[in-house]
Order: C-alpha cells, then structure tokens, then sequence
C-alpha cells in the first residue's frame, strides 16, 4: 500500500526537480513552448516545463574572440599574414537564437571576412601606422552587420602584420633613406642659417671698422695658440685700405689713347 503512494510521489519529485532552473546574473534563458518562442527568462531561479517547454541558455559576457590569421594583399600588391581580436556580447538573447544559427561562429566568420576587405583597400604603410582608424573602420562593420543578430561589437584590435624577409629588408632601406635625405635636409638649413648669420655680421663690420680690426686682432690671437709653424706677419688694415682705393682709382682711370701719348712726348 506504501508503495503504491511512493512511486507517485518520486516521480513528482522528480518533475519538480527536472522543472526548476536556476540562472545567474550573467545569462538568461530563451524559452520555446511548442517550438514558439515565448519569452527570455532569468537571473534567478523560474520553472520549465519538461517536454512542453525548451530553454537556450545565452551568455551577456563580453567574448574574447581570436581571428585567425588572413592572408590579405594591400592596394599596393604586398602580401601581408594579418591576425586580430574582437570582443563582443549579446545585447538581445531572442535575435542571437532565433535570427541565426551559432551566433559565436557566425560572428567569426563575419569578422575575418571584414578584416580582408578592409585592410585589402589601404596600402601597407597604412596598415602599419594607421592601426587605430583601421580598428575603427573594422568594427564599425562588423557591428553594422552583427545588429540584426542581438550582437554588440565593442572592440576590435589588430595584433600582428607579418611581412616576409624581402619587405621587411626593403622597409629598413626606405627607413635609411629617409634618415639620409632628413641628415641632408637638416645639415642644408644649418648652411643656410650659417650664411645669414655671415651676412649679418659682413654689415655689422662694414658699419663700424672697429669691428673689423677687433676681429682682426682675435684671428691673429687664435692662431697664435695653436702649435703650428704657419709664420704670420700682420699688416695694419689702414695699409690694406689704402691699398684698395688706390686699386679703386685706377680701376676708374680712363685708358690713354694714341693722342695722349703723343701730346706727352
């Protein structure tokens, strides 16, 4: 008689047991009734019915996804090996259950395909040193793409551009050229500082003779301390100058003709 109350009674127990779910914070659950979609349930602790009621559990966790590494050829014709990662996480479980299948590889696949059309448009030094903008193109996309699946894009991070020995050898010589033409660029502005400053003291001298004959005298001292057998023998700018003006006067003189030198004689 006992136990013909106890087998109904495990069983109910059972189908209490097999009815309660417990979800926490972090996921929720998407419940189909007869194969209709019927609500998102959770956190906390709800009840589903077996047999008649079927559950989805969905992670709201930010998913850390590593995209494998793609062969992408830039608009300059280079070869590059990209990889990169994304993070993203359901905002809506309905739409990433119901609207497509595998939501996790889906969103894979949506971003390796985005990650070559879009490095596959810039050249490869904008790969390499417009990263940030990339990323932010990349995820745009993808986040555009993924919406319709309840899947928020938050980030997407490109990690490695791998070139081959040859472009790599090929970027170093354009890096040492460019040093070279700034090295040639930077010693050309200071020539050409150099002649202005020249020129500014050449007035400064022509001005005032005094600035002359000081500087005159600070030549004469600095060669004087050097140990050289260079012998020196100074002449007073006042002989040189009246040098040059006689010079002057005769380059003015006008040449004698044949009547000169007749009316001479």
């Amino acid at each position: 008689m006992m136990i013909s109350y106890l087998v109904p009674l495990v069983l109910l127990l059972m189908l209490i047991a097999a009815s309660i779910r417990i979800l926490p914070e972090y996921k929720r659950g998407v419940v189909f009734f007869l194969g209709r979609f019927q609500a998102v349930k959770g956190p906390g602790l709800f009840i589903i019915i077996p047999g008649i009621q079927k559950m989805q559990v969905v992670d709201l966790r930010v998913i850390t996804m590593d995209v494998p590494e793609q062969d992408v050829i830039s608009q300059d014709n280079v070869t590059v090996k990209v990889n990169a990662v994304l993070y993203f996480r359901v905002v809506d479980p309905e739409k990433a259950i119901i609207q497509v299948e595998h939501f996790v590889n889906a969103t894979s696949q949506l971003a390796q395909t985005t990650l070559r059309s879009v490095l596959g448009k810039h050249d490869l030094d904008e790969m390499l040193s417009e990263r940030d903008k990339l990323n932010d193109d990349i995820q745009e996309i993808i986040d555009a793409s993924a919406e319709g699946w309840g899947i928020k894009v938050a980030n997407v991070e490109i990690k490695h551009v791998d070139l081959d020995e040859s472009m790599i050898r090929a970027i170093a010589r354009q890096a040492e050229a460019e040093r070279e033409r700034r090295a040639k660029v930077i010693h050309a502005e200071g020539e050409l500082q150099a002649s202005k400053k020249l020129v500014e003291a050449a007035n400064i001298m022509s001005e005032n003779p005094a600035a002359l004959q000081l500087r005159y005298l600070q030549t004469m001292s600095d060669m004087s301390n050097k140990n050289a057998s260079t012998i020196v023998v100074p002449l007073p700018i006042d002989l040189m100058e009246a040098f040059r003006h006689m010079a002057e006067g005769v380059a003015r003189r006008p040449p004698r003709g044949p009547e000169d030198e007749s009316a001479s004689t």
